[in-house]
Order: C-alpha cells, then structure tokens, then sequence
C-alpha cells in the first residue's frame, strides 16, 4: 500500500505544476488509474482478513435504525453529486444484534452500487422489523439486474455485462454477502431490468 500512497502523492504534486494540457491530461489519469488500484487492495486485504478470521466479527446489540442512517449520511454528498436522492425513511428504533465496524461496511458497498448504477431517481434505505429478524432495505431506481445474473452478483469479482464500464472491481456485494452470513444474517436480491434493484439486509434480532 505504501508503494501506491506515493504515486499518489507524486502525481498529486505533477498535478499542481505548470504542465502542457496533454501532460495535465496524462497526470490525471495516473492519478485516477492509481485510485482504482489502492481501492482494490484496500478491498482485498479486507477479504483476506475476514476469510482467513484475522479480523473476526463480534456481534452485539445495538440500534440497527441507528446505524442505517450514519452509513446512509455519509453517501449523501456522492448521490448529490449525480443529482440523485438518497434517503432514509423513518422508523422507529429497531434493534438487532451485528458487528458495527462490519456491518457499516456491508451496508456502504451496497448503497454505493445503489448510487454507482443509478443515473437518475432515488435510492432510498428503510428498516423493517420481523419477528425474528430486522431488516435494512437498500432500494434503488437504477438499471436493474437481469434475473440470469442475479445469483452471479454475489461471486467474488463478477462484474455484469451492464456495469462493464462503470467503476469497481466485483467484490463489493460479495464481502457484504460475507460480513452479513457471519453474523447469522442473510442478503436477498429482488430487481428488474431498467425499474431498479432492491437489497434485502436481514440480521437477527
């Protein structure tokens, strides 16, 4: 990770200098290429970590509405950016029993899919209580998921043939999928091609 923070730092540095355009061209997708690949480590030392149990999850109780919203705040800037709407529905305080640190990174990579493949529209994140589960849904406008790729989404660096030229690697939906099943929850998919997607968080009470 070292080697590619000072790549960073170095085109960052390029990039405040008097360059010809076509060089200010060249620093600028050295600097975007370098971002690519530190999120892409960054993501696979923390699957590594979770699948080899260095980092292992500990679940305790806590306010899953709570949560909900401090992840979904943190996305506010990037969906306005797009010029999409992204909320949180109220609901009262319903609580469950997850990994805090962990849990906020399921729900992060999927409503940051949600805000990547939405060009227009909502995405917005309500909880549900059951009786023996809480649920958070993430639910989008976006260009939808077709049903023969749906049970592919989840598989680690599957990118569908709709998203080929958006951002991203392929290994956000399947270390959510991970965090959530090691916590004894679960994660289900519902979505139709060009009416959006809805993800289904489930962690028990």
């Amino acid at each position: 990770k070292t080697p590619i923070a000072n790549i960073q730092l170095y085109s960052e540095l390029l990039d405040e200098m008097e360059l010809p355009q076509s060089a200010k061209e060249y620093t600028f997708q050295l600097h975007t290429q370098t971002e690519k690949l530190s999120f892409l480590i960054t993501s696979l030392v923390k699957l590594s970590r979770l699948e080899t149990g260095i980092v292992a999850l500990h679940p305790e109780n806590g306010s899953i509405s709570q949560l909900a919203e401090e992840v979904a705040a943190s996305y506010m800037e990037k969906a306005a950016a797009k010029g999409l709407k992204l909320s949180v529905q109220p609901a009262e305080d319903c609580q469950g029993v997850f990994d805090r640190k962990w849990t906020a990174e399921a729900l992060g990579n999927i409503i940051d899919n949600g805000i990547k493949y939405t060009n227009s529209g909502s995405v917005i994140v309500s909880v549900k209580r059951y009786e023996m589960f809480v649920c958070i849904e993430i639910s989008d406008t976006g260009i939808g998921i077709q049903e023969q790729e749906m049970s592919q989404v989840f598989t680690r660096f599957y990118r569908g043939k709709d998203t080929q030229e958006q951002e991203g690697v392929g290994i956000g939906l399947y270390l959510a999928r991970e965090i959530i099943e090691k916590e004894d929850g679960y994660l289900r998919l519902q979505s139709k091609p060009g009416a959006g997607s809805c993800f289904s968080v489930f962690l028990p009470k």
